[in-house]
């Protein structure tokens, strides 16, 4: 069973047309790598984020591949050209099959 946790992302709720926004994105997970060890010496199975992208309006603005070596809970800052009002949805996937998912709305003054 997955193990996906929140998601949270901070951004602007508004920002004036052509202006460029901050959007920061976590997502709760253990990230194991599949290479430590338990108490009992056993490997602990791996179980990471495999990949992260962001939509704003239905275009893909950003895209990113994780592998093993990335930390717990995968912190991404990324910029965008606020052109239109819409929603921004991210979307994180794990290697079983857990998703997660969540939407921002920006408001283009």
């Amino acid at each position: 069973m997955s193990r996906m946790g929140a998601a949270r992302v901070r951004m602007p709720a508004s920002a004036k047309r052509g202006e460029v926004v901050e959007i920061r994105t976590l997502v709760q997970h253990p990230m194991e790598s599949g290479f430590r060890l338990d108490n009992t010496g056993k490997l602990i199975a791996r179980h990471i984020v495999e990949s992260f992208h962001c939509t704003y309006n239905g275009h893909e603005i950003f895209r990113a591949t994780l592998h093993p070596a990335v930390s717990t809970n995968p912190f991404f800052t990324f910029h965008a050209v606020a052109t239109d009002s819409g929603d921004f949805v991210f979307t994180w996937k794990d290697d079983q099959g857990g998703v997660a998912t969540t939407t921002s709305h920006l408001d283009v003054l």
